[in-house]
């Protein structure tokens, strides 16, 4: 995996990181919806301009092996929430997703049913905010929720403060006002939603920069339908001109096409919207005289979108994207800024996934930790301040759904260099040594079947443990009108993504009149 975040620095001593620790430093988590780990300018990408988050990076620890802890938001959510795996806190698919029988509905002609799932967080867990809110922070929370209808909203979970999150899990009335949120008034016809919840972020940052807080910003950005200005599109539009536009963008996964190239100047200007939203917040941190006593984060929720939704990005050289079992589905950027650590622009190798922030903060924080809640996570701070984390535990994947973008129901395991996908479909195999083979091209399953099986019966033996609902098969299955729909699929679908990617680079291009309302009357 190929990082640009330079000089690499040598750690400084525990000692010397004790004796500048704040007693109660703030937080600042950083949370993008549908972001890939290849959608930043400091994690490879040539084309898409991320500047404020990339300092972040330069300035803090990358963890290069850094996951989320689902394929999709709602899951991965709950688990950075609850320090929790997702088949062990329930919610195994994003809130609103159809399941068993119902899941007919969708004419997807599958060959299993999906498991049931929880609808809500669970109010039996004390969340990452409760902790805070607990040890004396005054906690907030900005942007995409999708944890639970009323009564399960983030002001029921320990969060003082909910600015714009509700149920929904896209930005409902697009990225300009006037959106759809009840907990996000509009005040300007074509305001931008990313800029907005930046800008209540540090509203609250300046009112409160002489207590301490958790603020949570949960961007909408970068889930579809993507949207940008006119400004941003031309752009970007110009720059995958001049950089040579790809004859196809797209080919065959298993199920959909996916996305092979980075070129959607919509995307792009979407993705810059957020990492302008970030540099307001960064800024306001300085102008508080606050910047080195707040730790800050910054990761995804899940992989970029490959296939299905907007097919806005390609994730390669990792396989797949959001929806997917492999690790374009679940590779996230993963970055922790500690001031005092004086660590910028280090890196670790070591494999960390969203379960780990709960222990980690609490820990750099000087809280106590909560072992009998974020029971999945560990803390980070040993590597952070320049110490080995010597075992590596398993980490474990399960989504026993069908996703909008192509994936299978699988669960999954890694342990050390190995990862194994276990398919509910016909109860077949994957393995690949992630070390070397970071796109999953060459299945070792015929080479290793003893650590294969090793694997299999661990991953089988904990799902069971925590009590993992999996998908049963239908009795309705029809395969005819599955491979009806597959032939659509291939021959009327695949050529239609690859007319409208070459239709956005048309220099008469225009979504809509007033560019998804970004462009008012006032311009």
């Amino acid at each position: 995996m190929k990082y640009i975040f330079l000089p690499i620095l040598i750690f400084i001593s525990c000692q010397e990181e004790h004796s500048v620790f704040p007693k109660t430093p703030n937080v600042l988590f950083i949370l993008v919806d549908d972001l890939g780990l290849h959608d930043l300018s400091g994690t490879g990408s040539t084309f898409y301009e991320t500047p404020n988050v990339d300092q972040i990076a330069k300035e803090g620890m990358v963890f290069t092996q850094g996951y989320a802890a689902s394929r999709v938001c709602s899951p991965s959510r709950a688990s950075i929430m609850t320090g929790k795996f997702t088949a062990r806190h329930g919610i195994t698919d994003w809130i609103g997703a159809r399941s068993g029988t119902d899941w007919r509905a969708n004419k997807r002609y599958d060959k299993l049913l999906p498991a049931s799932y929880l609808h809500a967080l669970p109010k039996n867990d004390v969340t990452l905010a409760e902790a805070f809110k607990g040890a004396g922070y005054k906690t907030f929370f900005a942007g995409k929720w999708h944890l639970g209808s009323e009564g399960s909203y983030p002001e029921n979970h320990g969060f003082d403060i909910n600015v714009g999150g509700w149920h929904k899990g896209s930005p409902m009335g697009g990225y300009f006002s006037p959106w759809e949120n009840p907990k996000l008034p509009n005040r300007a016809e074509g305001e931008n939603l990313s800029l907005r919840l930046a800008k209540e972020t540090s509203d609250f940052i300046k009112k409160y920069k002489d207590s301490t807080f958790f603020a949570f910003l949960s961007f909408y950005a970068v889930h579809g339908p993507i949207q940008t200005s006119q400004q941003k599109w031309q752009k970007y539009r110009d720059k995958a001109d001049s950089m040579g536009l790809a004859e196809k963008g797209y080919e065959m996964e298993r199920i959909l096409p996916i996305r092979t190239v980075q070129d959607n100047p919509i995307y792009a200007g979407l993705v810059e919207a957020m990492d302008d939203a970030v540099g307001i917040v960064l800024k306001s941190l300085k102008e508080a005289g606050i910047e080195d006593n707040t730790i800050v984060v910054f990761t995804s929720d899940n992989g970029g979108v490959a296939s299905g939704d907007s097919f806005s990005t390609s994730n390669l050289p990792l396989r797949g994207g959001k929806g997917y079992q492999w690790e374009g589905g679940i590779r996230e950027p993963y970055f922790i800024k500690v001031p005092w650590l004086k660590n910028g622009g280090s890196t670790s190798d070591y494999p960390v996934t969203g379960t780990d922030f709960y222990p980690t903060l609490l820990d750099l924080a000087g809280i106590g930790l909560r072992p009998g809640q974020h029971v999945d996570g560990v803390s980070l701070k040993p590597i952070l301040v320049g110490e080995k984390l010597e075992k590596q535990r398993p980490l474990y994947w399960h989504y026993p759904h069908y996703g909008n973008q192509g994936g299978n129901p699988s669960s999954i395991i890694r342990e050390g260099k190995w990862k194994l996908i276990h398919y509910w479909e016909d109860d077949s195999d994957e393995l690949y040594d992630v070390s070397i083979d970071i796109g999953e091209q060459k299945n070792l399953i015929g080479q290793q079947p003893e650590t294969a099986k090793r694997l299999r019966r661990k991953l089988l033996q904990w799902l069971y443990d925590v009590g993992a609902n999996v998908p049963e098969p239908d009795p309705k299955y029809d395969s005819l009108l599955s491979a009806q729909r597959q032939h659509m699929i291939i021959e009327e679908k695949w050529p239609e993504l690859e007319a409208q990617r070459l239709q956005m680079f048309s220099l008469d291009f225009e979504p809509n009149v007033d560019w998804w309302g970004s462009r008012t009357t006032k311009d």
